[in-house]
């Protein structure tokens, strides 16, 4: 079997990784790849006609899509009025991560729990709204805008500058309307599961940490690391997940007709009421994808080729009782502007501990690699226990240089806590 990944970054390096273990797989290919993926043939393609051409003269079996904005853009649709199997919702059903107003009224809809928000279109209703509602308060862009659209403000005032950047352009067509919404509080919690409209299979939970500093501190990124599993996810809260989000989730699917064979990841909010979603994204995260999938013992490969065909009823995931701990490695300033061109030492060194090396935003350059983007290696660590995958994972980061290096020193404390 051949497979295809679509996407360039740690979550695709992730997911090239895992399919290559799988003994039905001959072959992986991914467009556009990074030059961390060892063994991975990797392609300049562009549009998703491009893609789709491709895969239909190379004979691939599935296509994985990594990233959410091919998704949103129609990929899926274009692979599927083709023949070829794709794992991915189409792009009606993308909307679920496309527009955060598409996702919160579909969770109205179904009566999944969620926070209370408001949207507008314009600058000044939305400052009156935020002035009246007092803070904290959260401040969301509705499109995409690569993890950076969403401000918890602390602060009326730190709110109006949210609002005021949105329709300003800062997250250009994806802040031109915008949700405000109450401040939820708990502690949060990843719940990403495969989907085939007919059945509902999650993978072990994770957590996150957004803020780029220690002590969950300093502006939202893309992710800063995560770990899995993740304590605050009971047996008893998997129940009420299941019971109370991805049960009516499905339901709506079915409801209306969505054609949503791929990834969900539901990022919740614990909090005192049970659980609630922040969010919907529809595709694996980055860096749960790279927690879990160390954890995995199932074929990735069968698991997203029941999920394209509809089969997903026939599918038990097996899962390793250790822990993993995905420490992500940056670039100085990032989520803001950033050096490029850095050189990176200490892979060999790292990698020697026994962590997986997940490159994310990496180039090469005169035989070295060097740092080509705000999140640049993923490193990645299993242990009998969190306290032993955090130890392994913080091994290997310690080998590995670049001028302006910059990552948390606390991923995975709040399991211990």
């Amino acid at each position: 079997m051949k497979a295809l990944v679509i996407g360039g970054g740690g979550r695709e390096h992730a997911l090239v990784w895992k399919l290559a273990q799988s003994p039905l797989v001959d072959k992986v290919y991914c467009a556009p790849g990074n030059p961390g993926m060892d063994g991975v043939e990797t392609l300049p393609l562009g549009t998703s006609q491009e893609m789709a051409d491709f895969a239909a003269a190379h004979g691939i079996d599935l296509t994985m899509v990594g990233p959410e904005a091919p998704l949103c853009d129609g990929i899926v649709d274009v692979f599927r009025q083709r023949g070829l199997r794709i794992v991915g919702p189409n792009r009606f059903a993308a909307q679920l991560e496309g527009s955060k107003r598409f996702a919160k009224d579909f969770m109205r809809r179904h009566g999944l729990p969620t926070a209370k928000a408001e949207y507008f279109d314009a600058a000044a209703p939305a400052l009156d709204y935020v002035r009246r509602m007092g803070a904290p308060i959260v401040v969301k862009a509705d499109g995409l805008a690569a993890g950076k659209g969403v401000v918890v403000a602390m602060t009326v005032a730190e709110a109006e500058e949210a609002v005021k950047s949105c329709f300003d352009g800062a997250f250009g067509q994806a802040g031109a309307r915008i949700l405000i919404e109450e401040c939820l509080v708990g502690e949060e919690a990843s719940i990403i599961a495969l989907c085939d409209s007919r059945t509902i299979v999650p993978l072990a939970s994770s957590q996150d940490h957004k803020r780029v500093w220690d002590g969950d501190k300093g502006p939202n990124t893309g992710g800063m690391g995560a770990y899995s599993p993740a304590p605050v996810v009971t047996d008893e809260q998997w129940k009420v997940i299941n019971q109370t989000v991805l049960q009516p989730f499905l339901k709506g699917c079915q409801e209306e007709k969505l054609d949503f064979r791929g990834i969900i990841y539901a990022g919740l909010m614990m909090t005192a009421e049970g659980p609630k979603v922040l969010e919907f994204n529809v595709r694996f995260g980055d860096p749960e994808t790279q927690a879990i999938l160390a954890r995995l013992d199932s074929d990735l490969f069968e698991a997203l080729a029941a999920t394209a065909d509809g089969r997903l009823a026939d599918v038990t995931l097996r899962w390793s009782p250790k822990a993993a701990v995905c420490v992500v490695m940056a670039s100085h300033g990032y989520p803001g502007a950033y050096e490029k061109g850095c050189i990176i030492s200490g892979l060999e060194d790292a990698a020697a501990t026994g962590a997986v090396v997940f490159h994310a935003g990496t180039a090469m350059k005169d035989g070295h690699f060097v740092t080509h983007g705000g999140r640049v290696l993923g490193v990645t660590a299993l242990g009998d226990t969190i306290r032993e995958a955090i130890d392994h994972a913080y091994a290997a980061v310690d080998k590995i240089h670049w001028d302006g290096v910059q990552f948390r020193r606390d991923i995975g404390q709040k399991a211990l806590k």
